[in-house]
């Protein structure tokens, strides 16, 4: 499949979605297994809690018996507030890794919030193939310590 292919659309939620923990999510999206696992980053939260830092670790595993290749990503944030940010980009932390069937890539990352919770969700552009979908990262709570 070319790169100049029009994109997928965009699904409204994964196949299936499991919440694994209290503050966690897994989602299967077509045999993509996409886990996500935050934690509240104290130490790089400012002294007056304005700015409050929160880690994530995401593990994609290929349940699929195809290899697999993540092109980009698309994150819709939301704060205790309400306010919503969405962010789009290749791959992830700078590489469009190919995941063979069997494998998995895993990756930390981290969010700024200005309130003490919020919310992650999003997908991540999968190329297999059969072609190109979205494989969900259902949603998963952002929350600061001690709340």
């Amino acid at each position: 499949m070319s790169r100049n292919e029009p994109l997928p659309q965009f699904p409204s939620r994964p196949e299936r979605a499991i919440a694994p923990g209290p503050s966690s999510s897994l989602a299967v999206t077509r045999g993509v297994r996409v886990e996500a696992h935050p934690v509240y980053l104290n130490e790089q939260t400012d002294a007056e809690g304005h700015n409050h830092v929160f880690g994530y670790r995401i593990l994609i595993t290929n349940q699929s018996d195809q290899s697999v290749q993540v092109l980009g990503r698309r994150w819709v944030i939301i704060d205790g507030d309400g306010h919503r940010r969405d962010v789009e980009g290749d791959g992830v932390v700078g590489q469009q890794p190919v995941i063979e069937p069997g494998d998995s890539f895993e990756y930390a990352s981290f969010c700024p919030l200005p309130t003490k919770w919020g919310t992650m969700e999003g997908s991540y552009l999968i190329e297999g193939e059969t072609g190109r979908f979205w494989a969900g990262i259902a949603r998963f709570y952002l929350v600061a310590a001690g709340e």
